[in-house]
């Protein structure tokens, strides 16, 4: 079972020796994102900082989710396959056709409920409120990280929106630059849920409630980074993770927020207020500047726990936090993608290909032409249309292997044949290479062994394998010598940096 707040998963990262306290002074500009960072290349522990300089009172967390481990501990599974598997089995399987197989299916449909969000009628947080004239976003200690960046961000915060035409939640994590002491502004990107809330209350012509959550129970947290296709309400997801619904406050804005939040920024965005944002350096490991302007958040209230921890992470070149959530992303929604695409094996996003950037996906392959399908129907999913570059390979193949990958391609390509470039389409908006955001190219790269109709309708070539017989009898002699272990396949020795010659 998952944390019911962010200070109970930290006793037990403490517990574990996984978090480390710091008690040196230490600003939120430039030192304490500078400290974090260097912990997460390091691949170090969770970090609580308890003598935050120029806030009094405040302590910030950091690098909650900077490993598989903690973020295994944060949701309670072994697997984060898990958690999508628990949701396929729930909402894709044959309709009941006996008696016992409908009262079975009645009581799964019943079990639905056990996600749903649950309110209460008292938060931790409504103990201190602070309102409007008296509101003061520099009161936070909000991050500045790199020496460049346009301002001081809130970088963890999850914002909170309700669909003015569904009421359907969203939780999102954007960066949002502190304007003044009531304006923030928020960086809803293109293609993103919450630009679509924003979007649909600009048509109707009225404001858009928002909340930004800092620092809430771990699930919470993390379903914010969590590409969920509308129209899922993202609090329901948010109890998928959990395992259970989670314990939410209604607003006076009527937004519904965890009850275990440690700060809780409440406002709007009134349609077309929008100002110059950035530069930001992002997960790219470029500053970003937008040309386009973004919404214009107006404070109204801010609420926070007694000794309240506000929570920051760090992006920029890779490997950091962000690397960590993603693969748990790619963990979680595997066993969803393979509903639309049964086809696929398994997807590698690798943390260097900053996930937007390159997708390796293996296929049990069935026909000619096979994998450019794969291609194209990933671009016209969600989250992976602004995959860049898609390498499609062979079932046999490990896409965690990236040997093997490069193998793949080096010995199945012919460029002429099997690279596919898409101009003038959609992309990350984010991405430095696209010298107009959002609108670039893409790249899909064919590795798969080709049938007859794909290779001239010549038989694809017969790959070296060794004797079984043989095999075996010299396995045996190796293991007496402790030679053993080895499967004499690509990927065997050179994954492990070991170059041939």
């Amino acid at each position: 079972m998952a944390f019911d707040d962010l200070r109970s998963f930290l006793s037990a990262l403490e517990e574990r020796g996984d978090l480390v306290r710091v008690r040196d002074p230490l600003s939120p500009v430039l030192e304490i994102p500078e400290l974090l960072r260097q912990v997460m290349l390091r691949r170090g522990p969770a970090v609580l900082i308890e003598n935050v300089a120029g806030y009094q009172g405040w302590r910030v967390a950091g690098n909650l989710f900077g490993s598989m481990d903690r973020i295994k501990l944060a949701l309670g599974v072994d697997r984060f396959e898990e958690i999508g598997e628990r949701m396929v089995s729930m909402f894709w399987k044959p309709p009941p056709t006996s008696l016992g197989e409908k009262l079975s299916s009645l009581r799964e449909a019943l079990d639905i409920g056990k996600f749903t969000p649950k309110k209460v009628r008292k938060a931790d947080f409504t103990d201190n409120v602070v309102e409007g004239d008296k509101v003061d976003l520099n009161s936070l200690p909000a991050f500045k990280t790199w020496p460049g960046d346009g301002g001081r961000y809130i970088t963890f915060g999850q914002v909170y929106v309700r669909d003015p035409a569904t009421g359907v939640t969203n939780i999102g994590v954007y960066r949002v630059m502190i304007r003044s002491s009531r304006e923030a502004v928020i960086h809803w990107q293109l293609h993103k849920r919450g630009r679509l809330a924003y979007l649909e209350a600009s048509r109707r012509r009225e404001p858009l409630p928002v909340a930004i959550v800092i620092g809430a129970e771990p699930a919470a947290m993390i379903a914010g980074v969590m590409p969920v296709p509308y129209p899922m309400d993202k609090l329901l997801f948010a109890g998928f993770l959990a395992g259970r619904g989670v314990s939410v406050y209604k607003l006076p804005s009527e937004i519904l927020v965890p009850s275990s939040a440690e700060v809780v920024v409440e406002g709007y965005v009134e349609p077309g207020r929008e100002a110059d944002e950035g530069p930001f350096g992002d997960h790219w490991g470029y500053y970003d500047k937008p040309i386009h302007k973004f919404p214009v958040m107006t404070v109204e209230r801010i609420w926070m726990r007694r000794d309240p921890i506000f929570v920051g992470t760090i992006v920029g070149k890779p490997v950091l936090e962000d690397a960590y959530l993603g693969k748990a992303v790619e963990r979680v929604f595997l066993p969803i993608l393979r509903t639309v695409l049964p086809e696929i094996v398994d997807i590698n996003l690798p943390e260097y290909g900053v996930f937007q950037g390159l997708m390796i996906v293996s296929i049990r392959k069935s026909y000619p032409g096979h994998a450019k399908k794969v291609m194209m129907a990933l671009w016209g999913l969600g989250q992976t249309s602004l995959t860049k570059i898609i390498i499609v390979v062979d079932e046999d193949v490990n896409v965690h292997d990236i040997n093997q990958v490069i193998w793949a391609v080096s010995a199945n390509v012919d460029p002429q044949r099997d690279v596919v470039v898409i101009p003038g389409t959609h992309t990350d908006h984010l991405d430095p290479a696209t010298p107009i955001p959002g609108y670039g190219s893409k790249l899909g790269i064919d590795a798969t062994r080709k049938f007859p109709e794909e290779y001239g309708m010549k038989e694809w070539p017969e790959e070296v394998k060794p004797d079984p017989e043989v095999t075996s009898k010299v396995a045996r002699i190796l293991d007496r010598l402790g030679l053993g272990g080895g499967n004499g396949s690509v990927g065997s020795r050179r994954a492990k940096g070991e170059g041939e010659g």
